[in-house]
């Protein structure tokens, strides 16, 4: 069976065919990554960037796929989802992280969470010190 890219539904199907192995690939890249990676801070990195355009690029294949114009809002709504959720969790995983010390620090460039932590530990300690009597 010859594949027939001449028409335009040959060049669509070539078109998707190529979104959804990028696409594949991409979340490969991603798996790969949450396996290899020394620490939490990389790992959530992997996880998160090529995910989302792996996420799109399979989604948009399926669009051309299914040659309709209905499914387009539905998989746009999926992918804005998509886009919403992962940095707010992969924020919320890595402050946590950073936090319960799941990290190398001597992977950092940069630590400009380390002056934000102490500030929140310091308010907490002058709190619960005892020479006030508990009163604010």
């Amino acid at each position: 069976m010859n594949p027939d890219f001449t028409g335009p539904d040959g060049w669509i199907d070539a078109v998707s065919a190529v979104f959804m192995v990028v696409g594949a690939l991409m979340s490969l890249g991603a798996a790969v990554g949450l396996l290899r990676f020394p620490d939490l801070l990389s790992r959530m990195h992997a996880a998160t960037k090529p995910q989302v355009l792996g996420l799109f690029l399979l989604l948009a294949a399926i669009g051309l796929q299914m040659r309709t114009w209905w499914v387009w809002p539905v998989l746009a709504v999926a992918w804005i989802f998509q886009l919403l959720t992962v940095p707010v969790s992969a924020h919320m995983v890595g402050r946590a992280g950073y936090r319960t010390k799941h990290l190398h620090r001597e992977l950092l460039t940069a630590d400009e969470l380390e002056a934000v932590v102490q500030k929140a530990a310091a308010e907490a300690a002058r709190k619960d010190s005892p020479d006030d009597g508990g009163h604010s």
